[in-house]
């Protein structure tokens, strides 16, 4: 009786350990597997464009995202008309395509609550300007940009909203900001805040 129950007992605590263990082994293979997020600006959209962006969790890093974008969108006047020195001058600006680097760091996990990020990339601009009929300039910058931002997962679904803001320095790389004798000036320094939306799939 002795030996049966000992064995039974032996058979409950192998049996515990292997679900813990188990268990353990699952919680630790959710967290530790790649997770690939696909995000959008809606606010591209509005000014007639486009903004397709991607983010990867690398296998093992919880805080961690690295990812890529790509996006076109017409400023706004307001963005236009903080440079003094193109306000009210008649420009009209154009993203027409631009394509950026991004890393994430999130100080509580991947995609939920305060983060803060670095993006580099080139907009390629198209500009017109309603003194000079017909004509349009073109030109590229180089974008680096910090930024803080907060995740926000409103439902059980591992979908998020995204306000983030930053403070980008910019530079010509290529091509020609000016239309007959006037220049579009380029400011080093650009502000942005935007809203983005998005989904992970792990």
């Amino acid at each position: 009786m002795k030996n049966n129950l000992k064995s039974i007992a032996l058979a409950i605590t192998t049996l515990i350990s292997l679900l813990t263990n188990g268990l353990h082994a699952q919680t630790e293979n959710a967290a530790d597997r790649t997770a690939i997020s696909f995000e959008t600006d809606p606010s591209a959209f509005i000014f007639n464009g486009y903004a397709f962006h991607f983010r990867i969790k690398p296998k093992n890093s919880k805080h961690f995202l690295i990812g890529a974008g790509t996006y076109a969108l017409d400023f706004p006047n307001l963005l236009v008309d903080m440079n003094e020195k193109n306000k009210q001058k008649g420009w009209k600006v154009r993203i027409s395509s631009a394509y950026s680097l991004f890393g994430e760091y999130y100080f509580k996990e991947q995609n939920r609550k305060w983060f803060v990020g670095l993006q580099a990339g080139v907009q390629n601009f198209e500009n017109k300007n309603e003194q000079v009929k017909g004509m349009v300039s073109r030109y590229s910058n180089l974008i680096m940009m910090p930024s803080l931002g907060y995740a926000w997962q409103p439902f059980k679904i591992p979908f998020y909203i995204k306000p983030w803001a930053g403070i980008g320095y910019t530079t010509k790389i290529s091509g020609d900001n000016s239309l007959g004798n006037l220049t579009y000036d380029i400011s080093p320094w650009v502000p942005f805040i935007t809203v983005h939306i998005g989904y992970t799939i792990k």
